[in-house]
C-alpha cells in the first residue's frame, strides 16, 4: 500500500485538518508512481527541505532547527536545497526532490504565486507538503506552520503608537521581498497598529529584500531623501541592523530608533542587538523548524490521519527590559 491522502469532496472548507492514510487515492483512479513510502515505525523516510534563501540568517537557523529535530527521529533523512532567492531555481529544486522520490516536502517559498504550482504538483502526487513560514496561494498542501505576521506587525505598530513614539514622528519602513506573504502582512499589521496615533507618519517605504547589506544601502538613500527620520520599522532584524549601520555612518544612530522582527536567539541575532542597544525592540518570529519535523513524524511514523491544516506560532515583544531573559528562554547560547 502506498502513502496517501483521501480525496476531499465539495472542498470541505470547514475542515481544519487534512486526511492522510496509507494509500494514494485520487479522483479518477491510480495516478501512477507514488514517491511516498508506506507510513509506520522502523522505516526510512527521505524529506526534502526547499529553502528560499540560505543567505538570510533566519533561514540558516530554520535549517538548523529542521536538521537537529530530524536527527532525533530514527529513519529520517533531510536534504536541504537553497533557492538563493530565485523562484525558478526553487521550482527546479522541488522538481528535483520529486524525481528523487521524497516521502515528504517541507518548503519555505521565496514568493507565494510562483511556487504555488509546484507545491500543488507535489501534493497532487500524494506527497505530504508542509509549507513553512511563507504561504502559497490556495490550499493545495497538507499543512502550514508559521507566525501570524499581521498580528506581529500590529504589535510593532502598537509599540510605536504607545511607547516608542507616543508624541508622533516620522517613520520609514524597510520591507521584505514584495512577493512574499510576510512582507505584505507585516506592512498591513503595522498600519493597523499605528492607527491609534495619527501623529505617526510613514514617510517612505522601500524593500531591502530581507538582507542586511540592502537594508544599509536603502537606509543610506532614505537618509538623503528624508533627513528628519525619527524611527525605522524594518520587517526583519538584519535589515534593521543594516539601517542602523547607515545611520551610524551618517552620525545619526542615536537620533533614530530602530526595530526589527525575528528575535533569533543567536549571537548575531536581534535579541542581542536589543540587549546591546542598537535596536529598541524586536518581535519573535519562530522558525517552525522543530514543529515541522514533529508534524512530519506524526504523518510518516505515527500514521496520524488528521493533522492541523494551519498551526500559528506565538510571538514575544522583546525590549531591553526582557532581552537577556528572552535570550535564555528561547535557547540562546552564551
Amino acid at each position: 500500500m502506498r502513502y496517501a491522502r483521501r480525496a476531499i469532496t465539495i472542498l470541505a472548507l470547514t475542515a481544519l485538518a487534512v486526511t492522510t492514510g496509507c494509500s494514494v487515492e485520487k479522483d479518477g483512479g491510480d495516478s501512477g508512481t507514488d514517491a511516498s513510502a508506506q507510513c509506520g515505525s522502523g522505516k526510512e523516510f527521505l524529506i526534502g527541505m526547499s529553502q528560499a534563501n540560505n543567505a538570510e540568517p533566519y533561514r540558516q537557523v530554520m535549517n538548523d532547527d529542521v536538521s537537529t529535530a530530524a536527527k532525533a527521529v530514527p529513519g529520517f533523512q533531510v536534504v536541504v536545497s537553497d533557492a538563493a532567492q530565485d523562484n525558478s531555481k526553487q521550482v527546479a529544486d522541488v522538481e528535483n526532490f520529486l524525481s528523487q522520490g521524497i516521502n515528504l516536502l517541507i518548503i519555505s517559498p521565496n514568493e507565494a504565486k510562483p511556487l504555488t504550482g509546484v507545491v500543488k504538483k507535489a501534493y497532487d502526487q500524494g506527497i505530504p507538503v508542509i509549507v513553512l513560514d511563507r504561504k502559497v496561494e490556495g490550499d493545495a498542501y497538507t499543512a502550514f506552520i508559521g507566525g501570524d505576521n499581521v498580528a506581529i506587525g500590529k504589535a510593532a505598530g502598537e509599540y510605536y503608537a504607545k511607547t516608542l513614539l507616543p508624541q508622533g514622528g516620522k517613520v520609514v519602513e524597510i520591507s521584505g521581498l514584495p512577493g512574499s506573504t510576510p512582507a505584505a502582512e507585516r506592512a498591513q499589521g503595522f498600519r493597523e497598529g499605528i492607527a491609534s496615533n495619527p501623529k505617526i507618519e510613514i514617510v517612505a517605504t522601500q524593500t531591502a529584500e530581507w538582507l542586511r547589506e540592502k537594508g544599509q544601502s536603502v537606509m543610506d538613500a532614505m537618509l538623503k531623501a528624508q533627513p528628519d527620520i525619527d524611527a525605522v520599522y524594518a520587517h526583519n532584524d538584519p535589515m534593521a541592523e543594516g539601517a542602523y549601520l547607515a545611520a551610524k555612518a551618517a552620525g545619526k544612530e542615536t537620533a533614530i530608533k530602530f526595530t526589527g522582527i525575528d528575535a533569533l536567539p543567536v549571537a548575531s541575532g536581534g535579541i542581542k542587538a536589543v540587549e546591546q542597544g542598537r535596536l529598541q525592540a524586536t518581535f519573535q518570529y519562530a522558525t517552525g523548524g522543530r514543529e515541522a519535523i514533529d508534524l512530519a513524524k506524526k504523518i510518516l511514523v505515527d500514521c496520524t490521519k488528521d493533522v492541523p491544516k494551519s498551526t500559528t506560532l506565538g510571538t514575544l515583544q522583546i525590549t531591553k527590559d526582557n532581552a537577556a531573559q528572552a535570550y535564555t528562554e528561547l535557547g540562546g547560547k552564551q
